[in-house]
């Protein structure tokens, strides 16, 4: 496994910005409620959004909407539900139809997650997902119930840490990094992600693919990134050292 050095502190000249939320820009909480936007973030966003000419996305795994309302009345471009969610602005929103068998989906995961202190349910608009960071030990019995929920009603399986997802298929981040760099806001930068989790290397993928760069945040593992930072403190100095920001 190569080792990743950190980013050069031009990276950002001329890039396209795009940036995964938990435990990217915030620490990964008990809860996926359990995480606040503060303003010193919201501040740091819109600094950089000004550096870059507006070339700026959260490409996520939360629902577009919710995300996009924890940045105040003026959130950047949200891409949700894992490339599936486009927000673009608060006038221009995309998305597919919610999949038929999600409804089922949900009921199995409610009972699951009821009868298991600890495991988290979230119901999302092309998903639905149970967190089991407070109860390690049904990791198992959850990635088991999401395989067989996944074949039964036709959802994508969708891993993470510490929790297990059944979505609408067809999308991932890498998708919705091209999409988004075919837009002509997008397309004049270089792109560049930052992400944490297996869920973002398709998006590591993508940018690679078109000549950018990923950065992986976190402990060293198997990644097509090519740069790595230690922490979500250690994103957000390097971040605002880029837009010129206090910390």
């Amino acid at each position: 496994m190569p080792v990743l050095m950190p980013p050069p502190a031009d990276l950002l000249d001329s890039a396209s910005l795009f940036l995964d939320f938990d435990g990217t820009l915030v620490e990964l909480a008990e809860t996926p409620d359990g995480v606040v936007v503060d303003t010193a973030l919201i501040r740091l966003i819109r600094a950089l959004e000004a550096k870059l000419d507006g070339r700026l996305a959260l490409v996520s795994g939360r629902p577009a909407e919710d995300l996009a309302a924890k940045f105040g009345d003026s959130p950047p471009a949200v891409v949700g539900s894992h490339g599936m969610e486009f927000r673009w602005s608060a006038a221009r929103r995309e998305g597919v139809e919610r999949p038929e068998g999600l409804v089922e989906a949900l009921a199995a995961m409610q009972a699951f997650a009821a009868e298991r202190p600890g495991v988290v349910l979230e119901d999302k608009p092309l998903g639905a997902a149970v967190h089991y960071r407070q109860n390690p030990e049904h990791e198992a019995d959850a990635i088991t119930l999401g395989e067989q929920l996944a074949s039964r009603y036709g959802l994508y399986l969708q891993h993470g840490k510490m929790m297990v997802e059944v979505r609408s298929p067809g999308g991932d981040k890498g998708s919705a990094i091209r999409t988004l760099m075919a837009d002509s806001r997008f397309a004049a930068g270089r792109p560049v992600f930052l992400g944490d989790d297996v869920t973002d290397e398709p998006g590591f993928s993508a940018v690679a693919a078109l000549g950018g760069a990923g950065v992986l945040v976190g402990a060293p593992r198997p990644t097509d990134a090519r740069y790595r930072i230690d922490d979500v403190a250690t994103v957000l100095a390097w971040l605002a050292a880029a837009a010129g920001v206090d910390a």
